[in-house]
């Protein structure tokens, strides 16, 4: 399967010299080390210095947005169509200083905080067989697409203009669309279901959605406008429903759901849907809609799938060095974050090939993508380097920090001085 993920996309790169470097990347961000750069990877691939991969990253001629195309196919092929919902989420990486593409304070979820750091929105198709990512922007705030000058340091095009996350979020799920995903829902955070951009194009193209807003965000229902939170004390007990959002790690999570019809004068099914804790009675919402009607267990379970891409995340950072470049330029970035996708996306497949044909033992629980990835390192991996080998890269690395090292004491007493 490897073999035919890598033959997959050989033909973007026109050379063997990068299409035999982006096999070996693949092979590395697969790899259990300790952390993923040019520098491990590179050492990891056999070759002397970090130069060829980071040629692959910056210079070499390929064309990642073609490999995410290979990547979308790839994923639905092997995912299948059953119960495929597409789920919109942003992450951030915590970032030191300013020259990193994108890189600003700036609120992320992953300190739940303001930090300095770099965000960027991923778009994962989920189904019944497993979840990966198919799509990824980089999100560049408005200081950054003002200032033309640093945007052409970082090598943005000239042609990137300001997008909300709404927006690009738009533009992934579109561009899917056209490209015949089979997904008739789209599920996502508050973030986007605040986007009338995102929710306009949807319901335009008769894609249904489930959306988290705020406890503030206003309704139309029968009777007036309302904010969501005010709706359910016209709600009667017998309106609350008890059903599961999907299976956890701990068992079914069961909530509390109630749906209240909204936009009565809009085409189609609009819907606020009201998730209860059955412990602590904490609420929360989604708007929701559809071209015709859908049932409630539908509505809920739509919403559930909203949770496969926070998997992602977990795994995709965990495993295969999602946050783990050491890059500052937006081409980099996007070559960077493609291959990673790429190894995710590998293992996602080969999870959801042996549950197919491999039925679990009761005694047994699932693959998941960890334990795939530990057995393909220990079954096929090359055996370990000579001696020779480890002590050439640690003096090429002793090198190269001595150099860094020398020039940052050097800018120090310049800028002293």
């Amino acid at each position: 399967m490897f073999d035919e993920l890598t033959g997959r996309i050989a033909g973007r790169f026109s050379r063997a010299e990068p299409r035999r470097r982006a096999k070996a990347m693949l092979a590395g961000l697969l790899a259990e080390l300790p952390r993923k750069n040019c520098w491990t990877l590179a050492e990891h691939a056999g070759d002397t210095t970090p130069d060829g991969m980071q040629h692959l990253l910056s210079r070499a001629v390929w064309d990642a947005d073609a490999v995410r195309d290979d990547l979308r196919d790839y994923v639905v092929e092997h995912l299948g169509h059953t119960g495929a919902v597409l789920v919109v989420d942003e992450t951030g990486d915590l970032k030191k200083g300013s020259g990193t593409v994108g890189v600003r304070r700036q609120y992320t979820g992953t300190a739940g905080r303001i930090e300095n750091s770099q965000v960027a929105v991923f778009l994962a198709y989920a189904t019944d067989a497993g979840h990966a990512f198919i799509d990824r922007e980089l999100y560049l705030p408005q200081v950054w697409t003002a200032d033309t000058d640093r945007c052409r340091a970082a090598g943005v095009p000239e042609d990137r203009a300001f997008a909300t996350k709404g927006e690009l979020a738009t533009r992934m799920v579109t561009r899917a669309l056209d490209a015949g995903v089979g997904a008739y829902w789209v599920a996502g955070d508050e973030v986007y279901g605040q986007s009338p951009h995102l929710r306009a194009e949807l319901q335009e193209r008769q894609v249904g959605y489930v959306f988290a807003v705020a406890s503030s965000h206003r309704v139309t229902t029968g009777v007036g406008a309302d904010r969501a939170d005010q709706v359910i004390f016209d709600l009667p007990e017998r309106a609350w429903q008890r059903l599961s959002a999907g299976q956890g790690a701990k068992g079914h999570r069961y909530y509390d759901w109630a749906l209240v019809k909204i936009d009565p004068k809009q085409p189609g099914r609009h819907w606020l849907l009201i998730r209860r804790n059955r412990r602590t009675g904490e609420l929360a919402f989604y708007r929701c809609y559809a071209p015709g009607p859908v049932s409630l267990p539908v509505l809920v379970q739509v919403a559930g799938r909203r949770w496969t891409i926070e998997e992602c995340f977990q795994t995709g950072k965990g495993l295969t060095g999602l946050d783990e470049h050491q890059v500052r330029r937006w081409r980099s970035w996007y070559r960077w974050t493609t291959l990673s996708m790429l190894a995710h996306a590998f293992l996602a497949a080969v999870a959801a090939s042996e549950r197919a044909t491999q039925p679990t033992a009761p005694e047994l629980t699932s693959l998941t993508l960890g334990e795939i990835r530990h057995m393909l390192v220990h079954m096929i991996s090359r055996t370990a380097r000579d001696v020779a080998d480890v002590l050439c890269w640690s003096l090429w690395r002793r090198r190269h920090q001595a150099r860094a090292q020398s020039s940052h004491y050097r800018r120090q007493a310049a800028y002293e001085t």
